[in-house]
C-alpha cells in the first residue's frame, strides 16, 4: 500500500474511528440509562425521547400520585386532610425526588420535606389561577428550581384548597449525569485505543520497513554485501527496499569484478613475467655468446642475431597485444565502419595468410556459398585482427606435421534477421568441451602449466569477442579433445542501396 493511501486511511481513522465508537458507546449508554429512567420514573417511549423532552419526563414520573390525589378530590375530599394517606402519597413521591404540599386559605397544613421546599412556598401560585384548567404545571426558578404540579379544590368545610406535587429539578434524572460522565471516560479511553491501534499499524506498514533497511545498509556499510534486502512492503518504501537491493547487488557485482580483475592482474603480470622470461633468456645467451666469440663464423653469427631479433618481434608483439586490449576493454579505439565486398576481403586476407601458413605445413582452404556481391558491415581492419588471432590462436596449439585450416562462410538467420555466419576451424589437438565456455575469457589460457613454449598472453580471443560483439555480432566455440576446434562468428549483412 502506498504511503500516501496509508495516511489517507490513516485521517480517515483518526477521524471516523472516535466519531463511530463514541457514538456506538453512546447509544449502548442511552439505552441502558433509558431502561433505568423508565423502571425509576415510569415513564414510556424511546430513550431520545425521554432525554430530549424532559418535560414531559417531570409530568410523567408523578402522574401515578396524580391521578389518585384527583381521584381522592372526586370521591373522597376527607383524604385531603388525613395525615397518614398524605404520608403515603408523599413517601411514594420521595422516591422520585418530589413532595407533596397541601395548602388550606393561604395556610399550609402539610409539607412533605420541610427542610428542602418550604423556602419557595411564598412564590406558589395563588387559588384560581388557571380558572379553565383543572391542573397546572410549571417551573419555578428557586432554591432548589422545581417542577410544579398543582390542582385546585374545595375541602368539605368549603375552604378553598390546593395540593402540590414539587419536582426538585436538580435532582431531576440523575442519569443523564450518568451518561455525561460514562462518556467523558469512555471519549478519551476511544482516542487513545484509536491512537494505539495506528501507531501500530504505522508501526508495521512504515517504521518496521525502515528499521529492516536501515539494519540492511549498516550491513552493506560494514561491507557484508551477501545478505538480501527482504521487500516487506508494496509501497514507496518497499520500492526503496527494492532499489537498496539492486544496488547492494550491483556493489557485489563490482565487488566481484574488481577482485576478478585484480586477480586478472596478478595472473596477466605472472604471464608476461613468464613469457617475457623465455626470450629474454634466449636474448641474453644469444648476446653473451656474441661477446664471447663463440660464434666464429659469419652464419654463426647471423643465427644468432636472427634468434635475437625473432624473440625482440615476440615480445613487441606481446607488448602491442597487451596495449591494443587494454584500449578496446575501455572502449577507446575509435571503429571505422564501412560496406565491404564479403567474398573480395577474405580471399585477400586467405592470400596473405597462405603462403606464411603453407612454410609451416599448415593447409588453409576457404568455402563460400554467400553470393558474390554480398557485402557487410565491419571495419576492415579489426576484422582482419579477429581472422589473424583465430588461425594464429589454431596454428599455436596444432599439434600436428600436418595441419589443416577451413574458413566457411554461410548465411544464417540469427535473432529473426539475417546474418553472416564464419566459421574457422582446425584439425588440431582440441580442446576439453569443459574448456570451450572459457576460452573466450581474458588471459584464460588451456596450457595451465605454461611449460610449453607456445607462449602467448591469453587475450587473443579475448580481443575477438570483444571485437566482434562491437560489430553487433555473436562469437562461440565447438569442438572436443582430439576433434580439433571450430570458432564461428557472425557479421551483419549491409543493406541493399535501394534499401538505404
Amino acid at each position: 500500500m502506498k504511503i500516501k493511501k496509508r495516511l489517507i486511511i490513516a485521517f480517515l481513522m483518526i477521524t471516523l474511528i472516535p466519531v463511530i465508537l463514541s457514538l456506538s458507546i453512546g447509544i449502548m449508554l442511552l439505552k441502558f440509562q433509558g431502561m433505568l429512567m423508565k423502571q425509576s420514573y415510569y415513564v414510556s417511549g424511546n430513550t431520545v425521547q425521554i432525554i430530549l423532552n424532559p418535560v414531559r419526563i417531570l409530568d410523567g414520573i408523578t402522574i401515578h400520585v396524580y391521578e389518585e390525589i384527583e381521584k381522592a378530590v372526586q370521591t373522597d375530599i376527607a383524604l385531603l386532610e388525613d395525615k397518614k394517606q398524605l404520608d403515603v402519597w408523599n413517601e411514594k413521591l420521595k422516591r422520585l425526588h418530589s413532595c407533596l404540599l397541601v395548602r388550606k386559605e393561604q395556610n399550609y397544613v402539610y409539607i412533605g420535606d420541610r427542610e428542602k421546599f418550604s423556602g419557595i412556598t411564598s412564590e406558589l401560585p395563588v387559588f384560581g389561577l388557571y380558572r379553565d384548567c383543572k391542573s397546572g404545571n410549571t417551573y419555578l426558578e428557586g432554591n432548589p428550581p422545581v417542577f410544579l404540579k398543582y390542582m385546585d379544590f374545595y375541602f368539605s368545610g368549603g375552604e378553598q384548597g390546593t395540593v402540590f406535587i414539587l419536582t426538585d429539578f436538580d435532582a431531576f434524572l440523575p442519569q443523564i449525569r450518568h451518561i455525561v460522565i460514562e462518556f467523558a471516560i469512555a471519549f478519551p479511553l476511544i482516542l487513545i485505543l484509536t491512537a494505539a491501534l495506528l501507531i501500530i499499524w504505522i508501526y508495521r506498514g512504515i517504521l518496521k520497513p525502515l528499521n529492516v533497511l536501515k539494519i540492511a545498509t549498516h550491513e552493506i556499510m560494514e561491507g557484508n554485501l551477501d545478505s538480501p534486502i527482504p521487500l516487506i512492503s508494496n509501497d514507496e518504501i518497499g520500492s526503496l527496499c527494492e532499489d537498496f537491493e539492486q544496488m547492494r547487488l550491483k556493489i557485489k557485482e563490482n565487488s566481484q569484478i574488481s577482485l576478478q580483475y585484480e586477480q586478472d592482474m596478478r595472473d596477466l603480470i605472472r604471464n608476461i613475467s613468464h613469457d617475457l622470461k623465455t626470450p629474454l633468456t634466449t636474448i641474453k645467451g644469444y648476446s653473451e655468446g656474441l661477446l664471447d666469440g663463440v660464434a666464429g663464423t659469419e652464419e654463426r653469427r647471423k643465427k644468432y642475431l636472427q634468434t635475437i631479433y625473432n624473440k625482440a618481434e615476440d615480445m613487441t608483439h606481446l607488448v602491442d597485444e597487451l596495449s591494443f586490449y587494454s584500449r578496446i576493454d575501455c572502449n577507446s579505439v575509435p571503429y571505422n565502419f564501412r560496406r565491404i565486398n564479403l567474398d573480395h576481403y577474405f580471399l585477400d586476407c586467405v592470400n596473405d595468410l597462405k603462403l606464411d601458413l603453407e612454410l609451416k605445413q599448415i593447409e588453409l582452404h576457404y568455402f563460400n556459398d554467400t553470393e558474390k556481391d554480398l557485402e557487410i558491415v565491419a571495419d576492415a581492419e579489426q576484422l582482419k585482427r579477429v581472422i589473424n588471432n583465430i588461425i594464429g590462436n589454431s596454428v599455436k596449439y596444432l599439434g600436428r606435421k600436418r595441419g589443416v585450416i577451413n574458413i566457411r562462410v554461410e548465411k544464417m538467420i540469427e535473432d529473426q534477421k539475417e546474418m553472416v555466419s564464419v566459421k574457422i576451424e582446425d584439425n588440431g589437438n582440441g580442446v576439453r568441451k569443459e574448456e570451450l565456455a572459457n576460452i573466450f575469457d581474458r588471459f584464460y589460457r588451456t596450457d595451465a602449466s605454461r611449460n610449453s613454449s607456445k607462449g602467448g598472453s591469453g587475450l587473443g580471443l579475448a580481443i575477438v569477442k570483444k571485437i566482434i560483439e562491437d560489430h553487433g555480432g555473436t562469437v562461440s566455440a565447438s569442438g572436443g579433445e582430439g576433434a580439433g576446434v571450430c570458432i564461428c562468428f557472425t557479421l551483419q549483412i549491409a543493406k541493399k542501396k535501394e534499401q538505404i
